[in-house]
C-alpha cells in the first residue's frame, strides 16, 4: 500500500522529527534523506528502524528493513531536499561520551566552541572527516548533531565521525588528562603561524565563534596559532578556517 495521505501518522511523526529538536531527542531518532548518506549511516553501523520510499525516484538497492511506499506528493513534503533521490531512512540515535575517546599518539582533534549554525557544523564534519581528524569536539554546543542539515551539508560524514559534545571544563580537563598540545585560535602579539605549529604530535586545535571567536575560558589555556593572509581581510568563515588547518594537519603527517 502507498501511503498518499499528509494526515498518516507515520508522515506526520517525520514532520515532527524533521522540524522539532526537543521531540527529534525525546524521541531518541533521527532523520537521513539521500542514497548516499543512507548508505554511509549503514556502513557505520547506525540502527535503521524503516525507510520511507518513492518508487517513481528511488533507484538504488531496496533496504531489508521495514519498508513503506510514499507517493510522490508525500515524498516531496518530507523530503529536506524536495525530490532527492527518493529515500528516507529513520535511525536510533547513539549516545557519546567524551572519555570514551582514546586518542593516538599523533591524534589530532578539532575543538569548535558554541557553533550555532547546523550548515557550519555540516561542513567542519566533512572537512574533519576528508582530511583524517581523529575526532571533532564541541565545546559548550548549541547544535544538535542529529539535525537534518547538519548530516545534509556534511554528506553523511557524520556517521563516520568520532564526535563528542561536552562543556568547556570538561573538554579542557581532557585535553590536559591526555597531554595534548592546545592551539587556540586567538589573535594576539603572542600568535604564531599555523604552519610553524607541530601537528606530528597529539594536538587540539580551538576555534570560536565567527562573531566573537574563543570565550575567555581558553585565554591563556593553550598557544595562541592564527592562519597567515595576505588579503585586507583579517577573518575567515569558520568552516574555511577549519578546513585549512585539517589540510595543513594531513600534510604535516604525510610529508
Amino acid at each position: 500500500m502507498i501511503i498518499e495521505s499528509f494526515q498518516n501518522e507515520k508522515i506526520k511523526n517525520i514532520t515532527k522529527l524533521l522540524t522539532d529538536n526537543r521531540f527529534r531527542k525525546k524521541s531518541g531518532v533521527f532523520v537521513v534523506e539521500g542514497q548516499q548518506e543512507n548508505e554511509r549511516a549503514q556502513k557505520y553501523h547506525f540502527e535503521a528502524e524503516e525507510f520511507f520510499i518513492c518508487e517513481s525516484i528511488f533507484k538504488g538497492k531496496t533496504p531489508k528493513q521495514k519498508i513503506h511506499l510514499v507517493s510522490d506528493k508525500v515524498y516531496e513534503k518530507i523530503a529536506y531536499r524536495g525530490s532527492s533521490e527518493g529515500i528516507i531512512g529513520i535511525y536510533k540515535a547513539k549516545e557519546s561520551n567524551l572519555n570514551d575517546f582514546k586518542p593516538k599518539d599523533d591524534s589530532t582533534v578539532i575543538i569548535v566552541e558554541g557553533v550555532e549554525k547546523p550548515g557550519n557544523l555540516g561542513a567542519i564534519l566533512r572537512s574533519c572527516e576528508a582530511f583524517g581528524i581523529d575526532a571533532l569536539i564541541v565545546a559548550d554546543g548549541k547544535t544538535d548533531f542529529y539535525n537534518p542539515n547538519v548530516i545534509r551539508s556534511s554528506v553523511g560524514c557524520l556517521f563516520g565521525m568520532e564526535i563528542f559534545q561536552a562543556e568547556n571544563n570538561e573538554v579542557h580537563e581532557f585535553l590536559q588528562k591526555h597531554e595534548f598540545n592546545m592551539y587556540t585560535t586567538i589573535m594576539d602579539e603572542t600568535s604564531e603561524d599555523l604552519y610553524k605549529r607541530d601537528f606530528k604530535k597529539r594536538s587540539a586545535v580551538l576555534f570560536g565563534t565567527e562573531h566573537s571567536g574563543l570565550s575567555d575560558f581558553w585565554y591563556g589555556k593553550g598557544q595562541n596559532t592564527l592562519i597567515p593572509m595576505s588579503g585586507s581581510i583579517d577573518s575567515l568563515n569558520l568552516s574555511n578556517a577549519v578546513a585549512i588547518t585539517c589540510y595543513e594537519t594531513l600534510k604535516q603527517k604525510k610529508s
